[in-house]
């Protein structure tokens, strides 16, 4: 099987807050410009120390159409609420898998108990984008906890590999997508091996949250960078060169045009008008701020 190479190593770019509550580093769209459809947007808060507080910091009320927003925790605590009736609290480990789609307001904030307290705040939201056929089903809402994802332990105490979507050595992670979609945490040892497969057609970075790997057996690469793959090859070998957390993202390009404003992603100028139509008219529903 061909190995998938390199194509860019992309360093964190310059931090901006969202909210008062997460200070995140744009990867792409905006920090790069890289195709990683189906996958739109990577917000990557890098390990912070917030201070104690009684008021929760975080981000408002506001509204999302057309896509999903994925939460992975891995430190601190978030607590969310949205205007389809769903709220939940997202703790290290775990994962929130938000389906916009045809509209919700929703707001996130530090977890009461954490905001308390303060200490290590570390997170990533992505936004994974919806065909044209499905970006205006009903919201849904996909809590999914760390105790009760699926997982494969790599042999000789390597570590193991935590399966949001899709599936690694036959196992299948527990969220469901409308397109492809191969999203896991690897959580590798010092000295622990994992290989990955994806087709050539799906588009595949990794995200490097602790520690070092080498890729390929010939690239180094540490915490905070972003790895970008070529397409062509299919099989990918990483090993960590000390206590090591990956992020690992694949999935099959959705080949449909893309018009962005703000929190709306859809297909035309048409449709974002729609929205804004839709936002204003107060048919995303209600959620107290």
């Amino acid at each position: 099987m061909e190995t998938k190479q390199i194509k860019n190593v992309l360093k964190a770019p310059a931090p901006h807050m969202v909210g008062d509550g997460f200070r995140v580093h744009n990867f792409f769209p905006s920090g790069y410009e890289i195709d990683m459809s189906p996958f739109f947007l990577l917000d990557y808060g890098s390990k912070i120390e917030f201070s104690a507080r009684k008021k929760p910091r975080g981000v408002g009320v506001h509204p999302h159409r057309g896509f999903e927003t994925v939460t992975i925790a891995y430190h601190g605590a978030v607590a969310h609420h949205d205007s389809s009736g769903n709220s939940g609290i997202i703790y290290p480990g775990d994962v929130q898998w938000m389906t916009a789609a045809g509209g919700v307001l929703h707001k996130e904030y530090h977890e009461e108990n954490y905001s308390l307290t303060g200490g290590p705040f570390q997170m990533v939201q992505l936004w994974v984008n919806l065909p044209a056929a499905n970006k205006m089903c009903r919201p849904k809402y996909q809590a999914i906890k760390q105790a009760d994802m699926a997982h494969f332990n790599l042999p000789q105490n390597g570590g193991k590999i935590e399966i949001i979507a899709g599936s690694y050595k036959d196992i299948k992670g527990n969220a469901s997508t409308f397109t492809p979609i191969e999203l896991y945490n690897a959580r590798l040892n010092k000295g622990g091996e994992a290989v990955f497969n994806f087709p050539e057609n799906f588009n595949t970075g990794f995200m490097v949250i602790e520690g070092s790997i080498r890729i390929n057996g010939s690239e180094n690469i540490t915490a905070d960078n972003f790895i970008h793959f070529d397409n062509k090859g299919e099989e990918i070998k990483i090993e960590a060169l000390e206590n090591s957390v990956i992020l690992i993202l694949s999935g099959a390009p959705i080949n449909e045009p893309i018009v962005q404003y703000g929190p709306f992603l859809m297909n035309t100028e048409a449709e974002i008008h729609q929205a804004i139509e839709d936002y204003n008219q107060g048919r995303f529903g209600y959620l107290e701020e």
